[in-house]
């Protein structure tokens, strides 16, 4: 694990000082790294979010064909043996 310093205003160190002792974290470093990934999980949910509207707004749905589904299955085939790399 790589190191980051980063430069507080006393009254967030403060704070970060006071949320350790509180006994919630053991360390400042893994508070901020809650922080991090409770950012992260905020950005994936936006994201998600983008992802589900822009499906929603993308016209009416079509039933899905048998023909349809061999062509999803044979890509996903190409693409796992293009990953395994016998392609």
């Amino acid at each position: 694990m790589k190191s980051m310093n980063i430069s507080l205003p006393e009254s967030m160190r403060t704070y970060v000082e006071e949320q350790v002792a509180s006994g919630g974290y053991s360390t400042a470093s893994e508070y901020f790294r809650e922080l991090v990934r409770t950012d992260q999980k905020r950005k994936d949910n936006e994201r998600l979010e983008s992802l589900l509207l822009e499906g929603l707004q993308s016209g009416t749905a079509t039933p899905i064909t048998d023909e349809d589904w061999q062509d999803i299955r044979q890509a996903v085939r190409k693409e796992v043996a293009k990953r395994q790399g016998s392609i």
